[in-house]
């Protein structure tokens, strides 16, 4: 070999080196959104503490539904694992269409969303979003939504108008735990109260509640919930983006984490630790196939990190 051509095959090997360490410093660092609900915080935390643990850098940004999908749009969030649909397709189908927002998974199915009532006032005859209006006094005209800007409230303040069900009705916005302090406050003297519902959570252990029917255009029956990343993010991040897509959740799972939280106060790093370390096969299959920045296999890694 001459050695013009060992000076060219050692410079196409260093460039070959270079390049191999540029795409794996492409991914070290992801950012996620969590919108404040509890059942995102728990699988964000899940997701975050792993991630930690196969040696990436990862940072969670507190935003509003539509400020998480406006920044995912321009680049500034990675991955969101709240996107729930049908309820969320207004807010995320122009960037799916756009193609700056992309689909990943399906991480958890059979959820519900929409107005919910406890079971004393539905056995009074409210049984639906026709029947509220019947009992606008009782409700002294209140409907109790959660932070301002999301979805679910704008479609509520929607039906608010002349000729639709809640006519003359005031949506309340103010967050998760400010909405359900407020029926806290009015169950135990069984006082009229609708608000917004949904499953997993652990309200539906804490209060007897029923779903009204009425909403299944907007919040649908049966709804899912999807891992969703920002254009791009597949291709700069193919490792952490194989963990996400074979990531589920369950209702069991996330019901038991949220109880930790809410009903027993654990902070949700803890309470998501806690579970795992009594479910440690949970992340197996999460972690198929999947390697830790510096390529080890990631589940020896991630179990002895944890201390599951």
């Amino acid at each position: 070999m001459t050695p013009i051509r060992q000076a060219l095959l050692a410079a196409a090997s260093t460039l070959a080196m270079a390049g191999t360490a540029l795409a794996q410093d492409q991914c070290r660092e992801v950012t996620f959104s969590d919108v404040g609900w509890t059942d995102i915080t728990v699988t964000t935390s899940a997701t975050r503490q792993v991630l930690e643990a196969l040696g990436y850098e990862v940072e969670v940004d507190i935003l509003g539904v539509p400020v998480t999908y406006a920044s995912m749009d321009k680049g500034d969030v990675d991955v969101f694992l709240g996107t729930w649909l049908p309820a969320q397709e207004s807010a995320i189908g122009p960037y799916l269409e756009k193609g700056s927002i992309e689909e990943i998974t399906t991480n958890l199915e059979g959820t519900k969303y929409t107005l919910a009532v406890p079971t004393y006032l539905y056995d009074k005859g409210l049984k639906s979003y026709g029947d509220i209006a019947k009992f606008k006094d009782e409700l002294e005209g209140k409907v109790y939504g959660i932070e301002p800007g999301n979805e679910g409230n704008e479609y509520l303040i929607s039906l608010t108008e002349a000729g639709k069900p809640l006519e003359g009705f005031e949506v309340v916005q103010s967050s998760e735990q400010g909405m359900l302090a407020q029926v806290a406050r009015f169950y135990p003297q069984e006082k009229g109260v609708v608000f917004l519902g949904w499953e997993p959570h652990p309200m539906n252990a804490t209060f007897s509640l029923k779903y009204l029917p009425g909403g299944e255009d907007f919040f649908g029956e049966d709804g899912v919930v999807k891992t969703v990343a920002r254009k791009g993010f597949k291709e700069d991040c193919p490792n952490v983006t194989k963990m996400l897509s074979q990531q589920k959740f369950t209702l069991p799972m996330e019901n038991e984490i949220m109880g930790k939280i809410l009903d027993d106060g654990m902070e949700p790093d803890a309470a998501v630790m806690e579970w795992l370390k009594a479910n440690p096969e949970t992340v197996d299959p999460w972690l198929a196939g999947v390697t830790t920045v510096d390529g080890k296999d990631a589940l020896p890694v991630v179990k002895e990190a944890l201390g599951l």
